[in-house]
């Protein structure tokens, strides 16, 4: 068949609307039978009823057909940039494996060099050092000795330190002789300086003068791109999607107003710009998160007039604020996700931040080299055995994909806009909209996770209580490597609980909770399952009896405080009063039911109930209100 011929049988609009209006039709009389209604008694449309609002504002819907389909995008290194900033990608190579050094502190600059040199040697192409904490700029040379600067990509975090390390690098990279394999620049050898101003202003970090920052990048030579402009500082603090892809290009807007100000022409301005983004464990707005920015990047290089200077360079770094404390381990996946997510979607370089970077260096029990070990490799692992750097832009074509980019670009283009007209990202900064901004999306996820909507693995979901206890206020450090002073990470709400609970432990019995199962285990197996985990994401343990009796009840009640009754609905009728008045008899204070209040059957209820959808968090700590603090006084 050529392709006319294709082109010829393609199906046309009419065609694909009446495909469409015919799985409507279908899911429409599937909606209906699963309520019992007829289908034109249905409340929406079952586009609507299926389709999914993510925390982002954006709607996943429930199929995606070719009615969906989109114009192309250009070739990769092409504008609009929306499938890659590279046009000469080495497939061999994929994104490049940037591993960061320099975080353990009380470290020598021959040690980091050993290091860097064996990670090379290993799997890692591009390098981030971190200066300050053992390191200072003076030790540049000795900690990238053997290093070939025009082969590998260099990124510097070196804060308030950050012009002189900028300064000792420039000269070092000028002194450097050439590697002697000879190769073109490219997006993926783009070194960077690593000076984040705007960025660093709203979370807290370390960082440089403004002035300082611009009047270094308007002498930094070809190459080298003296800015960066972390979108980490906006995830870490709670930011959706949309909100860090508006905010990055918010503040690289105000920053190519300061250079062009200092007197460099826009393509220049454009070229001293490389682009930090947080990716988290949800995969596909990964994906889509970088394309979307490479989209909007290069229409705002469409309308300063230098549009094929608007590629995007990006540096993709796993989400400090997904990471947990509790059962790090999992971490391991999430990165997995994480990583998975911007080499798809093209980034230039990624960086797995190590499993255990949650935790307080002297709480980890993993060696530092273990942890980059296994960070490294994470990523090794696609490129080498699942080939994903080996194709340009996979995602590219998708009709979901697509549309999912096309959505946050347009969201972030609303954020930016919108800061815009309040006067651009230093207004928008100093009268407080963007903190904001961010503290009502992190109130929302925080709801969301609270409710248990958003499942964290081994903290609100199979929490494992046999694990080593930590500090109470842990959950909350931000004394990390790579932490701003905005760290709000996911689990810290479910992680404090934990940290309180295992202090209680640590001075006698862990707090706990008597469970009551009524009818035969068939019957109560699942609540009683529910329950214990869901106390067990607080901390709180459970002594189970087995199936009882009202009559049973004060055999087993001893000094437990609070109790649950466990059951079906049918047997809360048969025996769900008496159970509770034996409870109360016995000297329970408090006693809650698992399910739905709807289905007890007397006027005398529970004093709660444990079910789907509760503010877990609030629940949670109201137990341990009663099970420590106010215990122990009532005692």
């Amino acid at each position: 068949m050529t392709v006319s011929d294709q082109t010829d049988n393609a199906p046309t609009a009419p065609d694909l609307q009446q495909a469409y209006q015919k799985w409507s039709a279908a899911a429409a009389g599937v909606l209906a039978k699963s309520r019992r209604v007829e289908a034109d008694a249905l409340p929406d449309t079952p586009e609507a009823m299926l389709s999914t609002h993510t925390g982002d504002g954006t709607v996943i819907r429930p199929l995606y057909t070719r009615k969906d389909e989109t114009d192309e995008n250009g070739l990769p290194g092409r504008f609009p940039f929306v499938r890659g900033a590279d046009a000469v990608r080495d497939v061999t190579t994929g994104w490049r494996v940037t591993e960061r050094f320099g975080d353990e502190g009380d470290v020598t600059p021959a040690a980091v060099n050993e290091a860097i040199l064996d990670a090379a040697a290993n799997g890692t192409s591009g390098l981030w050092i971190r200066l300050g904490h053992g390191l200072a700029a003076d030790d540049l040379a000795t900690v990238l000795d053997g290093v070939y600067l025009d082969l590998m990509p260099v990124t510097l975090d070196a804060g308030a330190d950050g012009i002189a390390a900028a300064r000792a690098y420039l000269a070092l990279r000028e002194a450097r002789p050439e590697s002697p394999y000879t190769a073109s620049p490219t997006a993926a050898t783009v070194q960077s300086l690593g000076l984040s101003p705007l960025t660093a202003a709203y979370s807290g970090r370390a960082t440089v003068d403004v002035a300082e920052a611009t009047a270094v990048a308007a002498e930094t030579p070809t190459g080298v791109r003296a800015l960066r402009v972390d979108g980490t500082d906006f995830s870490q603090a709670g930011a959706t999607h949309p909100q860090q892809l508006g905010l990055i290009v918010s503040a690289a807007v105000e920053h190519i107003r300061d250079l062009t100000a200092a007197g460099l022409d826009v393509e220049a301005a454009l070229g001293q710009l490389t682009f930090a983004v947080g990716v988290d464990d949800d995969q596909f707005a990964g994906i889509a998160a970088l394309r979307a920015l490479r989209r909007v990047w290069a229409r705002v290089a469409e309308v300063l007039g230098a549009p094929d200077a608007g590629a995007a360079v990006t540096h993709a770094v796993t989400d400090l604020a997904m990471l947990t404390q509790r059962d790090p381990w999992v971490n391991m996946l999430r990165s997995t996700v994480a990583a998975f997510g911007a080499g798809l979607g093209g980034a230039d370089q990624v960086t797995v931040l190590g499993y255990d970077a949650a935790l307080p260096a002297d709480q980890r029990t993993s060696s530092a080299s273990f942890s980059h070990r296994i960070a490294r490799n994470t990523q090794l692992l696609l490129l080498e055995e699942s080939n994903l750097g080996r194709v340009l832009d996979p995602a590219g074509g998708s009709w979901f994909v697509e549309s999912l980019t096309d959505d946050l670009a347009a969201a972030a283009w609303d954020v930016f806009t919108t800061v815009e007209r309040l006067g651009g990202y230093r207004s928008a900064l100093d009268d407080g909209w963007i903190e904001r901004q961010i503290a009502e999306s992190l109130a929302a996820r925080d709801e969301a996770v609270a409710h248990r909507t958003a499942a964290v693995t081994g903290v609100s979901e199979f929490p494992n209580l046999a694990e080593p206890a930590r500090p109470v206020g842990t959950s909350d450090t931000v004394d990390l490597a790579t932490a701003t002073g905005r760290l709000a990470r996911v689990a810290r709400r479910f992680e404090a609980l934990r940290d309180r609970a295992d202090a209680a432990a640590a001075t006698g019995a862990r707090p706990n909770v008597l469970l009551l199962p009524v009818g035969s285990i068939a019957e109560h197996n699942g609540r009683t399952t529910f329950v214990t985990n869901l106390l067990a994401a607080g901390g709180i343990d459970v002594v189970n009896p087995g199936p009882i009796s009202a009559d049973q009840v004060a055999d087993v009640a001893g000094t437990h405080r609070v109790a649950v009754v466990c059951g079906t609905a049918a047997r809360y009728e048969q025996e769900g009063p008496a159970v509770l008045a034996a409870a109360r008899a016995a000297g329970v204070h408090r006693v809650l039911m698992a399910g739905s209040e709807r289905e007890w059957p007397a006027a005398d209820v529970p004093d709660g109930a444990l079910r789907v959808g509760i503010d877990a968090v609030a629940t949670l700590t109201d137990l341990l209100d009663e099970l420590t603090d106010r215990g122990s006084a009532d005692a």
